[in-house]
């Protein structure tokens, strides 16, 4: 199964930007959806935005307008570049893949990275 790797994470300041990068080991085209989540200390895991092959494209409402999803589909990557950060954004950010309904019933699975810390703080 297709396995996740994200880099780019780190401590900004307030009103500063970060580029998260997620590269997948296989071709993600036309298999699966790609996006990334986020995860803040005491708070479940939320959606961030994702992007599907045909890049049609699901971003959350807290970070619309400051953070753009990209897929390259020909690199098996996946970007998030995050303008004006806040405090409140300050999480783990995962890279997902899930896969569509067509591949789900043919066994295929979602899969995680194992998450790179954004931390925004002065």
């Amino acid at each position: 199964q297709v396995q996740l790797v994200e880099s780019g994470g780190g401590l900004v300041q307030p009103g500063g930007s970060l580029r998260l990068s997620c590269v997948a080991s296989e071709n993600t085209f036309g298999i699966y959806t790609m996006g990334w989540y986020r995860q803040a200390p005491g708070k479940e895991r939320e959606l961030v935005a994702r992007k599907t092959s045909g890049h049609v494209t699901d971003i959350s409402d807290s970070v619309k307008g400051r953070f753009t999803i990209s897929r390259d589909n020909a690199k098996n990557m996946i970007y998030l570049q995050m303008n004006n950060l806040r405090p409140e954004d300050t999480a783990v950010y995962y890279c997902n893949a899930d896969p569509t309904s067509w591949y789900k019933e043919r066994g295929y699975v979602e899969v995680w990275g194992q998450g790179t810390l954004v931390t925004v703080s002065s």
